[in-house]
């Protein structure tokens, strides 16, 4: 697969189970039929269900594989799953999706207390074979203030540690950071640029989805041309989950 124009599109979005806001309906199959019409390169999904041995039996609905399995089927062929969540029923997490290649994946825990489970996935993907291999992050952070500055250290030592500083990088997903607390460490440690701010002069309000007020999922990046970036506010997304995506094109 070749890249359209040297442009890859990426897409960022809690799922939020595959159910709709209130957990009323369970609407996985729309939001594949939303993401596809997208048309993102890499997809860096948040709160995707591994596993619900209740649900599978209860919800007729229910695809017969993995939902990342379901959503990248003949689309994505290349996808990573980290479990950052797990309980008696299943577990769900973090999940890329990509129609390039994987060199590598790893799930880290970055969870600082055992009732907030947290993880972030690192992948490493190769999109042409003259350039440096593109470095993706899919994280969800913690709640409270505290537990997301221990997870903000945590995701800068792995970059430190496993990103080469000239190597493109995204890191992507719900920061639950509606302060913006992290932007000036991320930009002052790691030279991370956010890309809606970068391309508009602000974050992008994405939660809840039927009337986002607060700024909680991000596109950060570095080593890469930002081209655009839109939040994916019209029908169907603002009845699908209880965030809006957040999509951006960047040129290679």
């Amino acid at each position: 697969m070749s890249l359209k124009d040297n442009h890859l599109r990426v897409l960022t979005y809690n799922i939020h189970k595959g159910f709709n806001v209130g957990n009323r309906r369970f609407v996985l199959h729309q939001i594949r039929e939303a993401l596809i019409a997208a048309d993102a390169d890499i997809l860096f999904l948040q709160e995707m269900q591994g596993e619900h041995v209740h649900r599978e039996k209860n919800i007729p609905e229910w695809p017969d594989r993995t939902h990342f399995e379901f959503i990248a089927e003949g689309v994505w062929p290349y996808y990573a799953y980290g479990k950052n969540a797990i309980y008696s029923a299943g577990h769900h997490g973090n999940a890329i999706l990509s129609k390039y290649p994987f060199e590598s994946h790893e799930n880290i825990n970055v969870s600082p207390f055992p009732w907030a489970s947290r993880s972030l996935l690192h992948g490493v993907v190769r999109l042409k074979a003259d350039v440096q291999p593109l470095h993706i992050v899919c994280i969800h952070f913690g709640l409270t203030g505290k537990e997301r500055r221990l997870q903000v250290a945590k995701l800068c030592e792995r970059i430190d540690e496993h990103v080469p500083h000239d190597a493109p990088l995204i890191v992507a997903g719900d920061f639950n950071d509606w302060l913006g607390q992290a932007e000036r460490y991320f930009y002052e440690h790691l030279e991370l640029r956010e890309v809606f701010r970068t391309t508009h002069g602000r974050y992008a309000r994405t939660f809840p989805a039927w009337l986002p007020i607060l700024p909680m999922d991000r596109i950060y990046f570095r080593g890469l041309m930002p081209v655009f970036c839109e939040r994916l506010a019209h029908a169907p997304w603002h009845v699908l989950s209880d965030h809006s995506p957040l999509a951006a094109t960047f040129e290679i």
